[in-house]
């Protein structure tokens, strides 16, 4: 043909057939497709036609199965269109029966209601919207429940710091008599109020004190903890790196591997926070030889032939770490090779904006949150290389210790765990114990009720409190064997526990200090409860930022199989903390090399950061429900942390007119540090003062 020279008669044909027959059919329904669709139908009708027709001649029959999803939303769009269509008639804007833009099938639609009606369109409507963009209505969908969920915990919030309910008593008079209150002694589950005493001594009228109580209210009962909202927590803007900028750096690796000799792709690009790992397949190493052939004239021509092929070695990747970094004008690039369940080799490379991760998009994650239903110890630790959320369990890890190099981020990850443990748990279910030799990290949760006792500042207390945790070891043991029980969740959840037994955290911000000045007492206190204290509840978080091996002893990394580390100064440090070389090259600020017992390598990850106005919003909002000073919950727990060889003490020091260590140690066959102790016990209850003697 002279307009269509690839097309045949015949073919046009074939495709001008549909053409056709859509147009008689329409033409002889068209009194009935005027009554069922009404005009806008009808024109709906001819436009979708002339689109299937266009796509039957370009032979696009993929149109159909690739984009299913939009063909049913404009489906859904069509009908809410009629039933819109349905509410005008062509002479007027009044509906008539029979006879509506819309026709009898947007009648239908609309029902007989006029509101019923128009609920129906909205509803097609979003059908519509979650057919044609169904991603875009899933995250909307996400935002609205996260929303009612804020919503809900703030009202919750609101209304225990401003009951209504009181209020109203106390406008319609049916309020308790303030004298009944003031006069009684308070009972043991509900502390006294005194500001109705102080009413009283001025003499107030009753009716004038009930004016004070609803500001005193709510008052924190036992078991009457509530748990904080994810409102206290800021979000911090995403930054994202460009794609253009991720694929130039990949061309940039292949291009310099290629210069020195080294044949390898690109095949993965895992942006995250702080880095970008690129995944690098390695290549082949081919020999070849030329081949000497005459041709038909007798002429030689050389070929050159493939004789074999090898991979290429990682060794041959790795080695030339130092000129990537001055290939791509990065600071410094760390690879790893290879990647754990990829036959990759990683090369990590810094991001050119460093993004921060908030510590409240790492608790309102899914993996977090179901974590946090399975476990009372979930912890926020940060983001991957590929920007996946990173968490752990500290009941299973059972023991964490953390290095790095001062302004690394080594005490910000511990402010972030802290948190993570304070948003999920009641004082009732964990309890702290802080120790801060620096004075100045973890005075910060000073006002939190789940201390046991104020935060730690002393090395002498120190020791004395991890001596306490020896103690309340073997006595947890003891309640355990007595219940039958294997664990402290079958003890809490068994009918012969007294009471619920709680978590004990002991949190040590800086290790080397203590190693320094008590290393004989405190390495085998900390490997003791290392050992056993898993079992009962009693964990340890310790933090050092000098990770040297007269600090971090062979006894206590042998304890403590899941470690952090962040920038340290050499990689001799990298391999006292994560067993091998890699964490002098990381970048600070909260990047960091997470290594547990369930991986082969350390994992990579920016850690979380939780600012100083979150910490001290979450610390406000627990000392609100706490009155009481910390140090009263622990005066009573403390008392039971005597040594069980006191009382052997006592009698020897009956028996013999002199005493001294040596001689307890000899008689008890106990190591001196221990005998000191107890004789220094001795001394404060009266016992053996001035009967000493020196051994």
């Amino acid at each position: 043909m002279r307009f269509f020279p690839h097309i045949t008669i015949s073919s046009l044909l074939w495709r001008l057939l549909p053409v056709f027959i859509a147009a008689g059919l329409i033409i002889w329904y068209r009194d009935t497709l005027f009554h069922t669709l009404g005009v806008g139908g009808f024109a709906l009708m001819i436009l979708t036609g002339a689109i299937l027709v266009w796509a039957i001649w370009q032979r696009r029959f993929d149109l159909f199965l690739r984009w299913w999803h939009q063909w049913l939303g404009a489906i859904a769009f069509a009908a809410a269109l009629l039933g819109l269509l349905a509410f005008f008639s062509p002479e007027s804007a009044i509906p008539e029966d029979g006879n509506t833009l819309g026709g009898s099938l947007g009648e239908a639609i609309i029902g007989s209601e006029s509101i019923i009606g128009i609920l129906r369109i909205i509803g097609i409507a979003i059908v519509g919207v979650a057919l044609v963009a169904p991603r875009f209505t899933w995250r909307l969908l996400q935002q609205l429940i996260r929303w009612g969920q804020s919503s809900i915990m703030w009202l919750r919030r609101f209304y225990s710091q401003h009951p209504v309910h009181q209020y109203l008593l106390n406008r319609t008079g049916k309020r308790r008599p303030v004298p009944e209150i003031s006069e009684k002694a308070p009972s043991s589950s509900q502390p006294a109020i005194e500001p109705a005493s102080e009413a009283k001594e001025a003499k107030i009228k009753p009716k004038e004190a009930t004016k004070v109580l609803p500001a005193l209210l709510p008052v924190p009962f036992p078991g009457s903890w509530q748990l904080p909202s994810l409102d206290l927590l800021d979000e911090t803007a995403e930054v994202e790196l460009s794609q253009a900028e991720v694929e130039r750096r990949a061309k940039l690796i292949e291009e310099a591997l290629a210069s020195y000799g080294v044949e390898a792709k690109v095949v993965q690009m895992n942006v995250g926070p702080t880095i970008t790992q690129f995944g690098v397949e390695p290549g082949w190493d081919r020999k070849y030889k030329e081949v000497k052939e005459r041709d038909k004239n007798g002429n030689i021509k050389v070929r050159v032939e493939e004789v074999s092929r090898t991979r290429v070695k990682v060794e041959r990747i790795t080695a030339l770490a130092n000129d990537l970094a001055l290939a791509l004008a990065a600071p410094s690039i760390r690879i790893e090779a290879p990647v754990p369940g990829k036959s990759v080799v990683g090369v990590e490379v810094p991001n050119s904006a460093m993004r921060l991760v908030s510590l409240r998009e790492v608790i309102e994650s899914n993996a977090f949150q179901k974590l946090s239903s399975k476990s009372k110890l979930a912890l926020a630790l940060g983001k991957g290389t590929a920007s996946e959320i990173v968490v752990g369990d500290l009941a299973k890890m059972p023991h964490l210790l953390i290095a790095g190099t001062t302004g690394s981020g080594k005490t910000v990850c511990l402010n972030s765990i802290i948190a993570s443990l304070l948003m999920n748990n009641t004082p009732d279910e964990l309890q702290f114990i802080m120790i801060d030799p620096k004075r100045v990290e973890l005075i910060a949760f000073s006002g939190v009720p789940h201390l046991m006792t104020p935060v730690i500042i002393e090395k002498e207390k120190a020791v004395e409190m991890l001596k306490w945790g020896s103690q309340e070891m073997d006595n947890r043991y003891r309640k355990l064997a007595l219940a039958g029980a294997h664990n402290i969740e079958g003890y809490n959840t068994s009918s012969k526990a007294e009471k619920q037994m709680p978590y004990v955290i002991f949190i040590i911000d800086e290790l080397a200090d203590l190693m320094m000045t008590k290393s004989e007492e405190v390495e085998p206190l900390l490997c003791r409860i290392a050992q056993m204290g898993r079992a009962i509840g009693l964990h340890l978080v310790v933090a050092t930022q000098r990770p040297s091996v007269d600090v971090v002893t062979g006894l206590i990394k042998a304890n403590f199989p899941t470690r952090i580390s962040f920038a340290v100064a050499s990689q001799v440090d990298s391999r006292t903390i994560i067993d091998g070389a890699g964490a002098e090259k990381l970048l600070g600020r909260g990047d960091m090399l997470y290594l547990t017992p369930e991986i082969a390598k350390p994992k990579r990850l920016q850690g979380c950061l939780g600012s100083s106005e979150e910490i001290e919003r979450l610390v406000s909002f627990w000392s609100n429900q706490s009155p009481a000073h910390p140090a009263e919950a622990f005066a009573y727990t403390a008392g039971e942390a005597k040594d069980p060889l006191l009382e052997q003490a006592r009698l020897l020091a009956k028996e013999h007119r002199q005493i001294s260590a040596s001689f307890l140690q000899r008689q008890l066959h106990i190591g001196y540090p221990r005998a000191a102790q107890l004789m220094q016990l001795l001394q404060e209850e009266g016992i053996g003062e001035g009967e000493t003697k020196t051994p």
